[in-house]
């Protein structure tokens, strides 16, 4: 008999192997494809959670920062004072449960901005004027918010700062932006 020379060894190693690693890798790939195909299903069906759950946390908001013009231009306003609506929408119901949907749904982000702003309100016990310094502030949370709703959308490569979020709404936006 002939010695086996150790590349026959080699070569029955690999004849061998070479089916079960292809094995194992197709698994791993397999796998990994349907997690990412999960998590892509499951953000697609969020994403119109979202938007809803969004609209309803930022609706007092879009309604206190609007201009008295436009709340009275609206027939359905006629006989309602704006900052009883904004306090009626804050303490209803239906928004705290979209607050709740809303840290249960949305991104990180999104749900510290989110605190962050209704935080500072909550630390606010004098009513009646705000100071432009607390203006400021408030403008300031509420762009953050915004902007982290956009990224939250898909726009994680957004270039807009929290003041450019607002500026489309804000008359004077310039007055409380600190450059």
């Amino acid at each position: 008999m002939e010695e086996k020379h150790w590349l026959d060894y080699v070569t029955a190693f690999g004849a061998i192997t070479t089916p079960i690693i292809i094995l194992v890798l197709t698994n791993i790939g397999w796998k990994l494809r349907k997690s990412i195909d999960r998590r892509l299903e499951l953000e697609d069906k969020l994403r119109e959670d979202r938007i809803n759950t969004y609209n309803v946390i930022l609706e007092p908001f879009t309604i206190a920062l609007m201009s008295q013009a436009s709340w009275d231009s609206n027939k359905q306003n006629k006989n309602k004072n704006r900052k009883d609506v904004v306090s009626d929408k804050l303490l209803s119901l239906v928004y705290r449960e979209a607050a709740f949907k809303l840290t249960l749904v949305a991104d990180d982000g999104v749900v510290l901005a989110y605190n962050e702003l209704m935080q500072f309100f909550y630390s606010q016990k004098a009513k009646g004027d705000i100071s432009q310094e607390k203006t400021e502030h408030i403008l300031g949370l509420y762009g953050k918010l915004l902007l982290s709703i956009r990224r939250s959308m898909g726009n994680d490569a957004t270039k807009l700062d929290h003041w450019q979020m607002i500026e489309w709404f804000i008359t004077d936006v310039h007055i409380f932006k600190k450059t």
